[in-house]
């Protein structure tokens, strides 16, 4: 929106052309999320609390969790609303990749609102149904890959690239784009959900993650540097960066409130949606293996509860003391603290290697 006023009072007042300008917009998106964050969160944090809709805790858990019980969620919605007026504000309003990328984010971001809505209001601890939660995270996929199907122009946006390898590409064709498209976004989605077990451990690992897809999303939307780094050039991919950089500065903010002791919990309507909307970028600039290793947390927190289950199931053993992973390193005397920092610290370096394969085909 301000970016169409910016270009017009640009004819006239040269100082305006200055917006025009990628890297400059992704800030002002960062510092807009930030400052909507700062300013309605301790109101929603209130309202919430008003409302009663507070987290409950799991009996079976760590003993250290039992006081978080009535500690508000669904301060996913914070996070959301931020990201949503940020970009809306800032970007380039007639770009469909920021148009299908906002609005899977914020249909996820519905399904997690239901979802937390039947928990807390309805008192039913299994929520929506899980055969409902995931039809419709199936509808959503499906539907953003299509509608990436529909806008794409060349054969590299559907080609599977390989990190580290210069000219390593799988074709995948329509049908296995879509299927490719539709395993990432819902797997993305609720790997982050399952992460989000501890105050602070999900949202710094998807704001860490975020930044690096706007780094590739800005590559891949120029053509000189796509060309340089030998990543291929998507018209348009470009400002997602500003998107990426609304979600950077909306968790960071979030992270202000849900740093331990939690004020409030990001619930599934932020997990969800937030997960989703990191996969969606990795799929339009066609990074989805390297958003595997950036998001090795996520990963490895998904195959905990994945193993554990087969496992319980075919042995009537467990492997892990509990699942996700987190839990299993508290239960091993790993204070709260000590895993969202070691997980950070993991991430970071992942994300590091994630950078890294801009470079080094």
């Amino acid at each position: 929106m301000l970016l169409w006023l910016f270009q017009h009072l640009g004819q006239d007042i040269r100082f305006f052309n200055v917006f025009s300008y990628l890297t400059l917009r992704a800030v002002l998106a960062v510092l807009t999320s930030l400052t909507i964050s700062f300013l309605v969160g301790p109101w929603m944090i209130r309202r919430l609390t008003l409302m009663k809709f507070g987290q409950a805790v799991r009996d079976d858990g760590p003993q250290s969790h039992l006081v978080k019980a009535g500690t508000p969620t669904m301060g996913g919605a914070l996070i959301l609303t931020a990201v949503a007026v940020s970009t809306l504000l800032w970007m380039d309003l007639s770009n469909h990749y920021v148009w299908i990328a906002l609005l899977t984010t914020l249909g996820f971001g519905v399904v997690g609102w239901v979802d937390d809505y039947k928990k807390i209001v309805h008192r039913n601890p299994k929520g929506l149904a899980a055969r409902w939660k995931y039809f419709w995270q199936s509808v959503l996929g499906l539907g953003a890959a299509c509608a990436i199907v529909y806008t794409t122009d060349l054969p590299a946006q559907t080609e599977l690239i390989v990190p580290f390898f210069k000219h390593v590409a799988i074709p995948l064709g329509v049908t296995g784009f879509v299927i490719l498209t539709y395993f990432v976004i819902v797997g993305a989605s609720n790997a982050v959900n399952l992460t989000d077990g501890l105050d602070g451990l999900a949202i710094m690992p998807t704001v860490m993650v975020a930044a690096a897809l706007g780094v590739f999303a800005y590559v891949a939307g120029n053509a000189v540097f796509s060309r340089y780094l030998g990543l291929p050039h998507i018209p348009g991919a470009g400002e997602l960066l500003v998107f990426c950089a609304a979600i950077g500065g909306a968790g960071l903010a979030f992270l202000w409130f849900n740093a331990y002791p939690a004020e409030v919990f990001m619930g599934d309507v932020g997990a969800l949606a937030l997960g989703a909307a990191l996969g969606i970028v990795a799929v339009i600039v066609r990074e989805e293996i390297v958003l595997f290793v950036m998001g090795g947390v996520f990963v490895m927190e998904t195959l905990s509860v994945m193993i554990q289950v087969a496992s319980f199931k075919l042995t009537g053993k467990r492997v892990f003391r509990m699942a996700p992973l987190h839990h299993h390193y508290e239960l091993k005397g790993w204070k709260e603290t000590q895993v969202v920092v070691r997980f950070w610290i993991v991430t970071m370096m992942l994300v590091l290697i994630g950078l890294s394969t801009l470079k080094l085909r």
